[in-house]
């Protein structure tokens, strides 16, 4: 558009004595009085109530400073009527005072298509002239020259080398480029082109636009890749690679914290585990750290000064006591033996006592208990306590299970054992008890139990296992010919599965050593592990796994004061017998996972 020669400020047409050009005027000579929509005409009065500028002596012709006509433009925004009305160089536009263009777009505003053009009527070709029209716009704050507005020509797909798709489909509307739209507008749905935001160093920002689907598709086609388009990457407020870049790219990434806990190799009780089991893991707990524990006590007893006059005499009377030995049985406690608790101790594993005959309770009897196992819960469960119900599985039988006489010198321990009926594995002790007391006062209706194996057995306790050290022990035999009692044996099945312990063949040495403590202390240290009070796997607590004691047929002995060695062979030879009896039977029900076959060694 030409520039005007004739001046449009008012004061300037004043000067040169031209008469004034009004908005009206220009209505007349563009034959326009309305917009079409049914919009009323502005009234000139509205023209004179209008703030007026300073005047000036400058000439129309001359540059107005910048900061003139923004102060202009921001007295005329001040204004709250719509439409609001801007004196520019003696010029009037009207201005709309909506936010943005979508709003416009949503007005059914005929300035722009669907596609954010100007309407048909207003796009013009390279080369030719638009006249002035008026148009809406959004708000923009940028500063720019008040020169008349034209109409926006579309720049192709060509020019911007791909970056932006043309779209021409009613119905899209293209986001309008402005640098307050750093982000995408909500009203605007097209999330194939977004706005990012750069700032240099300089602090300036750069209003970018990300590239469509296009754009993908060519860098794929020149590089003679897959005709596909790769699909954007969504907006999140960080720069955007691309899928070149995200396919060559290759992350080493660390181990993830805490991935492993679900799969530990330990599994922990749950916190919730009913308060019956938790009685029944002390109980056992308790038991098993008896001896440890009570002898503990007694040293920090003996750290009170004060009651060393009490200790002192007791230490004595410990080291010098043969109630474990005499057969007497005076500090057994019945109450004691009967009492609940030791349920709870039992139904831990669970433990099970079986009869296989009945046993007359006019005779006397050796229990011979195979395997010895770790601790031997077993045979303290069944023969210790009335937990199995072993004087109605065999009325009239006083039992009385032996251990060794080494336990009797340990301070408040040895009398926890008494008080349970336990006794000395001595000779003495052994023909005490069978020699005395019962109704006719020579032992009739007594039992003692022992456990052939010893600690020597204790070493090949290993689940799945049953190795029973037997071949050479033939003393209880020679015991029961002197005394007169009946042999008994007694399997446990799953006495050795409730620990696990190094394997000895593996390391030789460690054997070597357990060995050595067996010769010079008489017992022995397995190397034993299980589960713990909190955990399944790590610790000195026993499994929870079934022992069922299976008492087998007696065997008649006849008594003789010099047992004869063919006699004790045979005996022995009976007794190894019904213990393979008793296994070939009952181990398809009581030892399905069982790993092996029972071996009768030494």
């Amino acid at each position: 558009m030409a520039l005007n020669a004739e001046p449009a400020d008012p004061i300037a047409r004043d000067e040169k004595d031209l008469p004034p050009k009004s908005y009206a005027d220009a209505l007349e000579q563009n034959d326009d009085d309305y917009d079409g929509e049914g919009d009323t005409l502005i009234d000139e009065d509205s023209i004179k109530e209008s703030p007026p500028r300073p005047t000036h002596n400058r000439q129309s012709s001359e540059p107005r400073p910048l900061g003139e006509m923004i102060d202009e433009a921001d007295e005329a925004r001040t204004l709250t009527s719509s439409p609001s009305l801007r004196h520019t160089k003696g010029r009037l536009e009207e201005v709309d005072n909506r936010e943005t263009y979508a709003d416009a777009v949503k007005e059914g505003l005929p300035e722009a298509n669907g596609n954010g053009d100007a309407t048909s009527e207003q796009k013009h070709t390279e080369g030719n002239k638009t006249p002035e029209v008026f148009e809406s716009t959004g708000k923009d704050e940028v500063p720019r020259t008040p020169t008349l507005r034209r109409t926006h020509k579309r720049a192709s797909s060509k020019d911007l080398n791909g970056v932006i798709k043309q779209n021409d489909q009613p119905g899209e509307i293209s986001p309008l480029i402005s640098p307050k739209s750093l982000v995408p507008d909500p009203a605007v749905n097209n999330h194939e082109v977004v706005f990012e935001s750069l700032n240099g160093k300089s602090g300036d920002n750069l209003a970018s636009l990300q590239p469509g689907n296009g754009y993908y598709l060519s860098m794929e086609q020149k590089e003679n890749k897959a005709t596909s388009a790769a699909p954007p990457p969504k907006f999140d407020g960080r720069p955007q690679l691309n899928s070149r870049n995200r396919r060559d790219s290759e992350l080493v990434s660390g181990r993830r914290a805490g991935a492993n806990w679900q799969r530990s190799a330990i599994r922990w009780a749950p916190f919730n585990t009913p308060l019956q089991r938790r009685l029944q893991t002390g109980l056992v707990l308790l038991h098993t750290l008896s001896i440890a524990g009570l002898f503990a006590l007694f040293c920090l007893l003996c750290s009170i000064p004060l009651l060393w006059p009490i200790l002192l005499p007791y230490l004595i009377y410990v080291l010098l006591s043969r109630a474990a030995t005499d057969g007497k049985l005076s500090q057994r406690s019945e109450r004691l033996r009967q009492s609940k608790i030791w349920s709870l101790f039992a139904s831990y594993f669970p433990a099970r006592l079986h009869r296989t005959e009945e046993l007359q309770p006019t005779r006397k009897y050796i229990f011979g208990y195979h395997p010895h196992g770790i601790i031997s819960h077993g045979a303290f469960a069944a023969f210790a306590t009335e937990a199995l119900g072993f004087s109605q599985l065999f009325p009239g039988i006083t039992n009385t299970l032996l251990t060794l006489d080494s336990n009797f010198r340990i301070p408040l321990y040895r009398d926890y054992a008494l008080r349970m009926g336990l006794a000395s594995v001595s000779r003495e002790s052994c023909e005490n008890l069978l020699t005395q007391g019962g109704p006719n006062g020579e032992g009739m209706g007594r039992a003692i139990t022992i456990v052939v194996g010893g600690a020597r057995e204790s070493l090949d306790g290993k689940p799945g296992k049953l190795r029973l050290v037997l071949k050479r022990r033939k003393g209880f035999v020679k015991l029961a010919v002197r005394t007169g009692a009946d042999l008994v044996p007694v399997l446990s099945f799953g006495e050795n599965d409730i620990y696990d312990q190094l394997d000895t063949e593996k390391h030789p040495w460690i054997h070597k050593g357990q060995m050595a403590v067996k010769k010079f202390m008489g017992f022995t240290v397995p190397l034993f592990h299980a589960r713990g009070v909190f955990n399944y796997d790590v610790g000195l607590m026993p499994y929870r796994r079934p022992i069922n004691v299976v008492v087998g047929r007696p065997i008649e002995v006849q008594q003789s004061a010099n047992p004869d060695p063919a006699y004790v062979d045979h005996l022995h030879a009976q007794y190894v017998d019904e213990l393979m009896r008793i296994w070939e039977e009952w181990k398809d029900t009581f030892a399905r996972g069982r790993k092996g076959e029972l071996e009768v060694v030494e």
